[in-house]
């Protein structure tokens, strides 16, 4: 086995860390005072990523993403997790998987201008009554002479207001569920309110409903009743990406800060990194870190080998996003009452963090999901040999 990175993967990687530092940090204090990112400053990073090439990097290279491997992606999502969610999403973008499935007229009109950056899209699948429960939803598509009628209700949709079309989950049967591609300007489409959040400054979460919207059939992804299957596989690798990679990403900030402080800060006639209880807390932080970067890495590969990797996903959404948790929590903690005021970003990356235990699937989910499959089949361990 063989951990170092060839010298594509160290340009790649320094070419990120580099927009992230000369472009993206210097907006990140207005963002959180304004909690909006002005439209011109969000196409000025756009356009500035797409000139770099790191736009759509998990899109194939043929339909001009990135191109990148699973791995090579998760190396990049680890730097996006230094920076904050809006400024990551307004620069390199968020495009689905699932829009991979377009097949036709769909790829000329969805798939390709999405790649470019050219359209914008969220996915809708949360709603009220079913959080991570996402085969509990009520939006319903019901088939007609000229396609579909969508009814029903979305909410915690993120970027809803910059996108200008989203991936829908409805029911289309009892039990069937598919996945649409609903274009924001249809009638009968509305836009609610942005439900405000205790952090994640700048990243509008819409409510969307849904009166007898009219979609043609073009409007249908993949197949009838293949949409669950779409919306978890999305979900599969955003936790993987967006949970855990970048959970490791602003982990290693945070301690890379605290860890300044604590060589730094004086009390008692000496640096507080000489108590042995500060010592610890460090300590701790960078054996969980890398721990769980390991193994964000290795579900990495596992899909890059073709290999099922939904038990380990599942145990790196609940690592990762413990982990940050403790990280930041120890961080205020090193930096005392510093840490809790707004003055310093320590108290920014507490509330942010917190968010990471629940979306994409709450920790008692995904331990549930975890020990089920431990008693279906045996322990998902990290074993060579088999």
């Amino acid at each position: 086995m063989d951990f170092a990175l060839n010298d594509e993967q160290k340009m790649m990687l320094e070419t990120v860390r580099r927009f992230i530092k000369e472009e993206l940090k210097p907006l990140e204090e207005a963002v959180e005072t304004d909690g909006v990112l002005p439209r011109a400053q969000a196409l000025a990073l756009h356009d500035k990523a797409k000139a770099l090439g790191l736009y759509a990097l998990n899109m194939p290279a043929e339909l001009g993403g990135g191109g990148l491997s699973h791995v090579d992606r998760i190396l990049c999502e680890e730097q996006f997790g230094h920076s904050s969610d809006i400024l990551i999403r307004r620069a390199f973008g968020n495009v689905y998987e699932p829009l991979l499935v377009c097949r036709g007229a769909q790829v000329e009109r969805w798939l390709t201008p999405t790649v470019r950056g050219e359209r914008t899209c969220s996915i809708a699948i949360t709603e009220p009554g079913a959080g991570s429960d996402a085969q509990g939803i009520k939006t319903h598509a019901r088939r007609t002479e000229q396609g579909w009628v969508l009814n029903g209700g979305k909410h915690f949709i993120s970027d809803g207001e910059w996108s200008d079309f989203f991936l829908v989950s409805a029911k289309t049967g009892d039990k069937a569920i598919s996945m649409f591609l609903v274009d924001k300007h249809l009638p009968g489409l509305t836009v609610g309110k942005d439900q405000q959040m205790m952090g994640l400054r700048g990243t509008p979460h819409v409510e969307l409903f849904f009166d007898n919207v009219p979609l043609e059939p073009l409007a249908l992804l993949g197949e009838e009743g293949q949409g669950f299957k779409l919306a978890m596989g999305a979900l599969n690798v955003v936790r993987l990406a967006q949970v855990g990679a970048r959970a490791v990403g602003k982990a290693s900030h945070v301690l890379e800060l605290m860890t300044e402080h604590a060589q730094q800060r004086q009390q008692f006639g000496q640096r507080i990194g000489d108590f042995q209880l500060v010592q610890q807390m460090l300590a701790d932080s960078v054996i969980e870190i890398n721990a769980t970067r390991l193994m964000v890495l290795h579900a990495a590969w596992m899909l890059d080998a073709g290999l099922d990797a939904r038990d380990w996903i599942a145990m790196v959404k609940v690592q990762a996003a413990e982990v940050l948790g403790r990280v930041v929590d120890r961080a205020v903690q090193v930096f005392g009452g510093m840490g809790f005021c707004k003055e310093l970003p320590i108290e920014r990356y507490y509330r942010d963090a917190r968010i990471y235990r629940i979306f994409d699937g709450t920790s008692e989910i995904h331990r549930t999901v975890i020990a089920r499959s431990l008693l279906k089949q045996g322990a998902p361990l990290f074993d060579l040999h088999r």
